[in-house]
Order: structure tokens, then sequence, then C-alpha cells
């Protein structure tokens, strides 16, 4: 979101937007630092055919073996893929959920903290620009002095 003209000529506007900021990025600190225990990748259920002749797998309809979870993921350009025990798959599910919590919060901590930069730019700028006014304008008093 940009500064919006209004609120670059009204440093009331700026300093509430400012603090909106601030806020909600120590908001989302918070919900970072209990979201838990995090996995990248994703889940899936695999069903196999084993290579027994007279096994139920090979009936007719089939039925497969399984389901057996595995996650799949790529961490620091490596691949892989992990087999998670059924009576693990709960955690791991939760695992998983938090980490793409956790990257879409770090993706909005993001957003927040450029807006936050931007508008901290914008107010220099602004104090800048006063502090020049006010310099040109005590010239011209002295100088009306003089």
């Amino acid at each position: 979101m940009d500064i919006s003209p209004r609120m670059i000529h009204n440093p009331l506007l700026m300093r509430i937007r400012k603090q909106s900021l601030e806020e909600r990025i120590e908001k989302i600190k918070e919900e970072i630092a209990a979201l838990g225990d995090v996995h990248p990748g994703a889940m899936t259920q695999q069903y196999n055919i084993c290579g027994n002749p007279r096994c139920r797998c090979k009936a007719d309809p089939p039925t497969k073996h399984g389901p057996y979870y595995q996650v799949s993921y790529t961490w620091h350009r490596k691949s892989t893929s992990l087999f998670i025990r059924r009576e693990n798959a709960a955690e791991v599910r939760k695992q998983l959920s938090n980490y793409h919590r956790l990257r879409r919060m770090l993706d909005r901590w993001i957003t927040l903290s450029v807006q936050l930069a931007s508008l901290r730019r914008q107010q220099q700028r602004q104090a800048r620009q006063n502090t020049t006014k006010r310099e040109a304008k005590s010239r011209v008093s002295q100088e009306k002095r003089t």
C-alpha cells in the first residue's frame, strides 16, 4: 500500500499509520513465537501393489496396500522424501500446516516492513523540508531586522 497524498501532508495520519504498522508487525512476531514445530513440504498417501501373485492387491478389483504416508520437500536445494508412520501422521500434518502458516506470516511481515520503511523515509523527507523552511523563514526575518 502506497502512502496517500493526504497522509504525506498530515503528520498525525503518518504517526497513526506508523503505529498501526508497528503494532501489526509485533502481532505477527508474537504469532510466530507461538507457532510450534514446523516442517516444509507436502504429505501424500501412497497405495502400493506388492509382488505376491496371490495377494489381495492382485485381485479383481484390487485392494492395494496402504495408505502409506509420505512427506516430500526440498530444503537447501536437496529434495527429500520420507515415509511417515500412521501414528505420526497427525503430528507431521500439524508441522506442515505450521510451516505454511509461517511462510504466509513472513510474507505479511515483509510487506508491512516495506510499507513502514517507506513511511519512515517520507517522515524524514518531511522533517528535512520543515527544517529547511524554518531556516529560510529565520533568515528572512533576520534580514528584515537588519
